[in-house]
């Protein structure tokens, strides 16, 4: 999977930087773009794969290691896996699988519930909405557009006063297009896209003034 930081190559960095400046010159609001590799750890998927590995292990050592048919006027067997083997097949079966699935993060995927992503993106933006101090801007305007690779999902956040102007239906519309872009192949434009239009649903209500101050940097974040 790719990274944040890999995501786009340092000339498309700067187009959407110098896009959140033009927003930022039709609205008083505070832009802030963020990509994340990321969200959420996923332990339990991690987990749920090391116990498939553990099952199909289990399974091929069954059939693969002979057993000791007893001859002595009986017509059972004795199963050639011993308790020793099999405890080791599981601890070795489980570290392994969990790692691989830690190391390749799409092997835990199919085992991850869509509710937990959401979950996981919702706490995820919102704490990064703190700590990039959005909810400190004069006013309470400022947005977050918060974008996770991994789980392909997108939240925008809008603090108190830039929240009442941006209802359901324009925020879907803002992640609309950032999404439109990633499908494409070019998450920049779509970035950029979903930037400009922020600026102009806010500029009705929220518009730029000749005492402005730029509160927050105009930059993209990346978390990896």
């Amino acid at each position: 999977m790719i990274t944040a930081s890999k995501l786009l190559s340092s000339r498309e960095v700067a187009t959407i930087e110098r896009a959140i400046g033009e927003a930022e010159k039709m609205t008083a609001a505070e832009i802030v773009p963020v990509i994340a590799t990321a969200s959420g750890r996923y332990d339990r998927g991690e987990d749920l794969f090391g116990l498939l590995c553990v099952c199909v292990t289990l399974a091929v050592a069954w059939f693969v290691v002979p057993g000791k048919i007893d001859l002595d006027w009986s017509t059972t067997s004795t199963p050639g896996l011993g308790i020793a083997m099999i405890v080791a097949i599981v601890v070795l079966g489980f570290t392994i699988g969990a790692a691989l699935a830690s190391r390749f993060t799409v092997l835990r995927l199919p085992f991850i519930a869509r509710q937990e992503m959401l979950e996981e993106v919702e706490r995820r933006a919102f704490e990064t909405f703190q700590r990039q101090r959005i909810r400190s801007t004069r006013g309470a305007i400022g947005v977050l557009i918060y974008v996770s690779l991994y789980e392909h999902l997108v939240k925008v956040i809008g603090d108190d006063n830039a929240a009442v102007q941006l209802p359901p239906a324009a925020l879907q519309e803002i992640c609309a297009l950032v999404v439109d872009g990633l499908k494409q192949g070019n998450p920049a434009a779509g970035l950029e896209t979903a930037i400009k239009k922020t600026g102009e649903l806010l500029a009705a209500h929220l518009p730029a003034t000749a005492d402005d101050k730029n509160e927050l940097a105009n930059r993209l974040i990346i978390i990896d």
